[in-house]
């Protein structure tokens, strides 16, 4: 009994002795800490010494280009910027041009920001929104965040889908609006009136909206209409007098339409139509004075391309410099050149490879 008392006694002081080493260590490493810590409070990262502007112009360019939209969440998301520091949080939110462009869609997983588009300042805005679930509960808080802002709107992409019932509410004033983008899948009730659009200049149409919209089409200097036939977008054409650059989609349900021969459009420099099948008269609907690029299907042309191309440049009297024709086969590439020798650049191009040409084109935009 008294050994094993001297051999706890004898341990306790050998514990005493290390916890007094360790005691002693641990002082000197809180010393040291302490000089490295000061020096780490002295040191200034070179990302914090910059000025608040020129770190919000480094933000500005985290983002897609105005006037794309970046997502709502992760990366090339401004949302992001916010969560690294309480400074850059300050600083982002102070940065307009973060927060001008925006995509609502009914399938985002992310509830939008309601200050988003608040923190764009008086910044003129780009809007895109995709409205593709017939199911989708919150689409009333998606479509009023747009409405709040809908002065400063500058582009606006609508893809409305199964709720073409709101194309009604955003009805009326745009009076920043100079691109508009609007798809529908279905026929609305009733005409939809654009009426106060005075900045409005290019507009992006699918059948049905070029149909059922009224815009102010004289205003217009760009046009690309889609999925629409040419008996649907040839009185659209008639009024769209002031266009430099036109782009036609067409489907076609009717290949020997007579078509009206007398659409003068005396600034288009730029026309590319593709068809899903083939026309008798399609280059006879147009008289193009200062055409100057043209980028058609043969389909178009037929039944003789040749003599087509040839009689719609002699009637328009137009200087075309680049000629692109897409065809079924290349046998008749070199005809083209030879045909029109005063074109400085004629390329034909086989169905397939031109379809391959112009999915790189879309993936690389």
């Amino acid at each position: 009994m008294l050994q094993r008392l001297a051999e706890d006694r004898a341990r306790l002081a050998e514990l005493d002795s290390q916890i007094l080493d360790l005691e002693r260590a641990l002082s000197v490493l809180r010393s040291q800490r302490s000089v490295v810590k000061e020096r780490l409070d002295v040191y200034k990262y070179p990302v914090l010494t910059l000025p608040n502007e020129v770190i919000a112009e480094i933000f500005v360019h985290f983002i897609p280009e105005y006037p794309a939209c970046p997502p709502l969440r992760g990366s090339q998301s401004p949302i992001l910027l916010t969560h690294i520091c309480r400074l850059w949080r300050e600083i982002a939110h102070a940065t307009p041009k973060l927060w001008r462009a925006v995509s609502l869609s009914s399938r985002n997983p992310f509830s939008l920001d309601p200050n988003w588009l608040s923190r764009a300042g008086c910044f003129p805005l780009a809007i895109r929104m995709s409205e593709t679930d017939p199911f989708t509960v919150n689409d009333s808080s998606l479509v009023s965040a747009f409405f709040s802002h809908r002065a400063r709107c500058e582009y606006l992409e609508l893809r409305l889908g199964y709720r073409i019932l709101y194309l009604r509410d955003i009805e009326g004033d745009f009076p920043l609006l100079t691109h508009l983008d609007l798809e529908l899948d279905e026929e609305p009730d009733d005409k939809i009136e654009f009426s106060s659009v005075p900045m409005l200049r290019c507009a992006v149409l699918d059948g049905f909206a070029a149909h059922w919209i009224v815009l102010p089409w004289s205003q217009l200097t760009t046009l690309a209409l889609h999925a629409i036939s040419f008996e649907s977008c040839a009185p659209i054409l008639e009024k769209v007098t002031n266009l430099s650059e036109c782009s036609l989609d067409l489907y076609i349900n009717n290949e020997n339409y007579i078509a009206n021969p007398h659409a003068m459009l005396p600034h288009l420099k730029s026309l590319k139509a593709n068809g899903d099948g083939r026309m008798n008269t399609f280059l006879d609907s147009f008289t193009l004075p200062l055409l100057s690029k043209l980028d058609v299907c043969e389909k178009l042309l037929d039944p003789d391309p040749i003599s087509s191309l040839t009689a719609f440049i002699s009637r328009s009297e137009c200087k075309l410099q680049h000629l692109r024709i897409s065809c079924m086969n290349s046998d008749s590439a070199n005809s083209y050149s030879t045909a029109f020798p005063s074109i400085q650049e004629v390329t034909v191009e086989t169905d397939d490879v031109y379809e391959h040409s112009q999915l790189l084109h879309l993936l690389s935009v």
